[in-house]
């Protein structure tokens, strides 16, 4: 295949990704809005946002037949238009049972959206000869900084929420389909990644169970990373707005920040490990992020609020990769497996925290309610040796 194909596939790819990191986080800064339309309290906010994680979880198995039936390419393109739809019937109808059932929906093709996106991806990077998947996911970190300002502005413009998630479907869609036309063409062979990462649990051999303890670390590790993007996903603009005082037109920022942050450090984190190796990263990123995360819980202002959400959301970049890549090579496990039973446990944590947050936070205060994500961050710090596997970190 000729290399200007290649790079027309790449860029196609890129643009799948970033509309995927754009649609979701469109609605990221008026969630405070929503949780006002509905009254609701900070505990049944978070049971709402569940949702989402939820319609993951069980749509865990579908992904391999639907990209099986369709092809990677057009499983994430349409994939996409229905994600921005399922958003966008979320918010149109302002009841908190339709908005419940279009954040399950949302969770469900957003599963297989990401499941094709990266098997298109690792089909282009298997052709291309070099790794180029880290930048693709440094498109969604783009995507979703995208997203949030674009949510920031039509907050700041006052569109109404019907109009504003209808727009941003409608333009991201467009560009989802676009991308297709580019995409690489699948063989009749269903991908590895997929076969190994989305075809339900996996098969774990007899006597594996020493295996399998040894990933509890990289769950740590990864439950560290991610728990951030929760943070900076449900609650930072309501933290912002609640608790610091923050107007409607600076709350989203929170989220972009943490974002923003988060696309930098993967854009330097290939080099970051290279140079310095897997554990000492993963060290500072844990150091980072209870730093961060603590500066966020003790902020007398917003810039200061700002600043934290920064470190942390920097110090999270390589955390996920890392741990996945580990898991990965975890002997006494099938190809597949490590990786898989990790990502399992970080669903688990998305269906586990907001709750967990609004509950705390209606009875000792938010800032109180989000202390174990910086404790979190000294987990990574202290489970970061269990990296050290076949060689690999230092």
């Amino acid at each position: 295949m000729s290399p200007s194909r290649i790079l027309k596939a790449r860029i196609a790819v890129s643009l799948l990704f970033l509309t995927n990191g754009a649609i979701y986080a469109n609605l990221l800064p008026r969630l405070p809005e929503i949780k006002d339309i509905f009254e609701l309290t900070n505990a049944m906010y978070g049971l709402v946002l569940i949702a989402l994680p939820i319609g993951g979880v069980v749509a865990g198995p579908l992904p391999a037949p639907i990209i099986r039936r369709f092809g990677t390419a057009r499983a994430a393109a349409v994939g996409s238009v229905l994600l921005a739809g399922s958003v966008f019937f979320a918010a149109s109808i302002p009841h908190v049972a339709v908005f419940f059932v279009g954040l399950l929906l949302a969770g469900a093709l957003d599963a297989v959206v990401d499941t094709a996106q990266n098997a298109q991806g690792l089909r282009v990077q298997r052709l291309a000869g070099v790794s180029i998947i880290n930048s693709m996911h440094a498109l969604w970190s783009v995507g979703a900084v995208l997203g949030g300002l674009m949510g920031t502005a039509a907050i700041a413009l006052h569109l109404p929420l019907p109009l504003h998630l209808a727009l941003s479907g409608v333009l991201f869609a467009a560009v989802a389909l676009g991308a297709m036309r580019f995409s690489l063409p699948d063989s009749h062979e269903v991908p590895a990644e997929v076969m190994t990462d989305t075809a339900g649990v996996p098969i774990i051999p007899a006597g594996a169970g020493k295996a399998l303890l040894a990933l509890v670390p990289f769950a740590v590790i990864a439950m560290s990373g991610v728990l951030v993007e929760d943070i900076g996903n449900n609650w930072g603009a309501v933290y912002l707005r609640d608790t610091l005082g923050a107007p409607v037109t600076v709350m989203g920022f929170a989220y972009v920040v943490m974002v923003s942050a988060q696309f930098i450090g993967r854009l330097l984190g290939d080099r970051m490990i290279n140079a310095f190796g897997e554990v000492n990263i993963t060290r500072f990123g844990g150091a980072l992020i209870f730093l961060g995360m603590g500066t966020v819980i003790i902020a007398a202002n917003v810039p200061m609020a700002l600043v934290g959400f920064g470190l942390a959301g920097f110090g999270c970049a390589t955390l996920v990769p890392s741990a996945y890549a580990a898991a990965d090579r975890a002997p006494g496990l099938k190809p597949g497996t490590g990786l898989t039973l990790v990502s399992w446990s970080m669903r688990v944590i998305f269906l586990i925290s907001p709750p967990l947050v609004g509950a705390l936070a209606d009875s000792v205060g938010l800032r109180l309610a989000i202390l174990f994500v910086p404790l979190m961050g000294l987990l990574a710090i202290v489970f970061a040796r269990s990296l050290r596997i076949r060689g690999r970190g230092r």
